[in-house]
């Protein structure tokens, strides 16, 4: 068969090997794992989350594989992805790539389902698992360096709604066992059922775009593996005819080199970025900036008095979906760098009950809103790995306190300590689960290599 860039990356899925996984590899991967079960934990508990898993209720199928947060519930494999992956992205508390999707809620989600719908003496152990997992991480990673319009904040589609679509046809081709023509196929399938605009974020439909991705490329692996073609060379750059590059306006692809003795993941070349409370990425630049100025105003003035502020000035990058002055919603307000900067100046944290009804609409918190202006200076470009944030406070007094933050504690380049993760995994499955279920887990997913029976997670 002629050799293509669909061709090698359907080769490197199929014949990709444990070995191949490195220490670095393995340890942030689990780290990835741990974080988004513990996010889809907590996700369980909300609204979106509710009506996602009552949508699937209506469907009378093989229900084999677990929910989220809710013990004794079992859905349809392809209905279970969906719905823990709406869990995973409810609250936009999911981890972060680098250029920008959401590549854990993606995958894990089909993975766990698959594992459950496998029938006994053919469940993948956990070693398989992990290479699985990071299968799908892989294509994502891949699919996003062949456009330079995926390494900026997007502007079309929402990423994961596009490469984590594929990611899951990837994994779940993996965990499978496809061989590579179905891998193939799979990847042309999916790319069909791939895509989501931006215009949706803030919205409760979000989420979706996780749950369908997730979805969506298990069942494009499904359907593969019982016989359906699709474009044998569906990421490759067509002059006349669009296959993957439909979603990118420059799209330059390459060949992914079959694995012999070595193969880098690109995870060993870019970490993850963990966030510390449920938003949008780019609101943990002005939140750590907010806090920074918060403590020089309050060094100032003995305490946070709103009343001695004039102006609240914040610099931050262009983007449009996350410039919200006003947002009347909790998912309108994890993507407002207003209300994340205003918060974290009124309380000195943002966490889980900052997004509730009643915080939102404060009196107090409008005050403040009131004093933003917005700046988008030329050097702050809407990319995760340039951008700062940066707040600044003019007083009435004539002086002007200002904080800044280029690396958040969380970010790649500052990433989150063991302890600081298992905290926050904690917290989260709290919400859900008993102390000793949390601790199963955590000692589980720590020592995933020698799972036997991955479903067990």
């Amino acid at each position: 068969p002629e050799e293509t860039v669909t061709s090698s990356f359907a080769a490197f899925i199929h014949a990709v090997r444990p070995e191949h996984l490195s220490k670095t590899v393995c340890h942030r991967s689990k780290r990835m794992i741990l974080d988004s079960i513990g996010v889809g934990l907590v996700g369980s508990t909300t609204h979106v989350f509710d009506i996602a898993l009552q949508y699937c209720q209506l469907y009378s199928s093989v229900a084999v594989s677990s929910v989220y947060g809710k013990p004794g519930v079992k859905l349809s494999p392809t209905l279970a992805a969906f719905t823990n992956g709406v869990a995973t992205h409810s609250m936009d508390f999911d981890d972060t790539w680098h250029p920008a999707t959401h590549p854990s809620g993606a995958v894990l989600p089909a993975l766990l389902a698959a594992s459950q719908m496998l029938p006994p003496g053919t469940k993948p152990n956990g070693v398989d698992f992990l290479l699985a997992f990071n299968v799908g991480l892989e294509v994502q990673g891949r699919l996003m360096h062949f456009s330079t319009e995926a390494h900026n904040i997007p502007k079309r589609f929402h990423p994961p709604s596009v490469v984590g679509t594929m990611g899951s046809a990837a994994a779940t081709a993996k965990l499978l066992s496809l061989s590579a023509a179905q891998c193939a196929h799979a990847l042309g399938i999916a790319a069909s059922l791939a895509g989501a605009p931006m215009a949706n974020a803030a919205t409760q439909a979000k989420p979706l775009h996780i749950g369908n991705a997730t979805r969506l490329g298990f069942e494009a692996a499904l359907l593969a593996s019982r016989g359906m073609e699709a474009n044998p060379s569906i990421l490759d750059d067509i002059p006349g005819c669009s296959g993957f590059s439909a979603f990118y306006s420059v799209y330059q692809p390459k060949p992914l080199s079959t694995p012999s003795d070595h193969h880098e993941f690109l995870l060993e070349k870019q970490d993850i970025a963990f966030k510390r409370f449920p938003a949008h990425l780019g609101m943990h630049w002005v939140v750590d900036a907010a806090l920074s100025v918060r403590n020089l105003f309050i060094n100032y003035a003995g305490s946070f008095s709103p009343s001695l502020i004039r102006t609240i000035v914040l610099k931050i990058p262009v983007s449009k979906y996350i410039n919200r002055p006003f947002p009347s919603s909790e998912h309108q307000a994890r993507h407002s760098f207003q209300f994340s900067a205003c918060t974290a100046l009124l309380d000195g944290e943002v966490g889980l009950s900052s997004f509730t009804e009643s915080s939102i609409h404060r009196q107090e918190l409008r005050e403040l809103l009131d004093k933003v202006v917005v700046e988008h200076p030329e050097d702050n470009v809407a990319n995760f790995d340039k951008m700062y944030g940066e707040v600044a406070l003019l007083l009435h007094s004539g002086d002007v306190l200002t904080g800044k933050c280029d690396t958040f504690y969380g970010h790649w380049r500052k990433p989150l300590s063991k302890e600081s993760l298992l905290k926050k995994f904690r917290s989260n499955a709290s919400h859900v689960l008993p102390e000793e279920k949390i601790e199963t887990i955590i000692t589980m997913v720590d020592n995933l290599e020698n799972l036997s029976d991955s479903s067990q997670l």
